[in-house]
């Protein structure tokens, strides 16, 4: 042992590598957006800023064993990112969640990638979102009543966030575009967020807003089902490129 290295301790062991889930999101996001209150034109003083992303993992990453996470928790505070395949699936399935993302109006992070992602945004909408906005509400609904039950009133914020989801439904049936941005109801749902309606009157709103997703269902100009080729082709391109970049 030399003198330099007995003097510092060094024990000559590699550095501990960072996780892969932190360098999947640091190096390799495609599209990141705020979401949320935010996103939704409806945020207050006290809201959080909600970050979700989309990452492609390596092609090599998947000739191991044990593959890439399909979705990464952080490591900021109140983010959240999945690998671009899940995302691209729970979009096909017309999940809400996943849909709103894709359509948030700000944008932090964007790569050819990611622009090509934003611009199949039609592609993944179709008359399954009836369903899946749909079983979302009634599950919503369901907790609000819970509450309601077992607390004398529900959680009033729920329930302006229900309703903002409702309205979003309705209007994606009637004009087949997706639109998150509840400006023009601004101020009636932050009269409901602040308990100033009744339950009766938000409960009404909540089945005229059912009602009316159930009427436009009949005329809607959205296709049956997604663009699954179309989905699936840029997917292939995307890995392919990865593979060999």
């Amino acid at each position: 042992m030399n003198e330099a290295t007995a003097d510092t301790g060094d024990t000559g062991d590699d550095p501990t590598p960072e996780p892969l889930e932190l360098t999947l999101v640091r190096d390799h996001t495609v599209y990141s957006c705020v979401i949320g209150s935010r996103a939704f034109g409806l945020a207050t003083e006290a809201s959080d800023t909600d970050r979700r992303g989309v990452y492609l993992a390596p092609t090599p990453l998947f000739w191991r064993f044990e593959k890439p996470p399909t979705h990464v928790e952080g490591p900021r505070d109140e983010e959240f990112s999945w690998e671009l395949e899940r995302f691209c699936e729970l979009a096909l399935r017309a999940n809400p969640n996943i849909l709103e993302v894709l359509h948030s109006p700000l944008v932090e992070d964007l790569t050819p990638v990611g622009e090509e992602l934003l611009s199949l945004r039609g592609a993944f909408l179709s008359r399954r979102a009836h369903t899946t906005f749909s079983r979302y509400a009634v599950s919503q609904r369901g907790k609000l009543l819970g509450d309601l039950r077992n607390h004398g009133a529900p959680r009033w914020k729920h329930a302006m966030h229900l309703l903002r989801l409702l309205l979003s439904c309705r209007d994606l049936l009637r004009t087949g575009r997706l639109v998150i941005d509840a400006t023009p109801y601004r101020d009636r749902l932050l009269a409901v967020r602040r308990g100033e309606l009744t339950w009766e009157e938000v409960d009404a709103w909540m089945t005229l807003l059912t009602e009316e997703s159930e009427a436009a269902l009949a005329t809607t100009p959205l296709p049956e089902a997604p663009d699954l080729p179309r989905v699936e082709e840029f997917l292939h391109r995307a890995r392919r490129a990865s593979a060999t970049g």
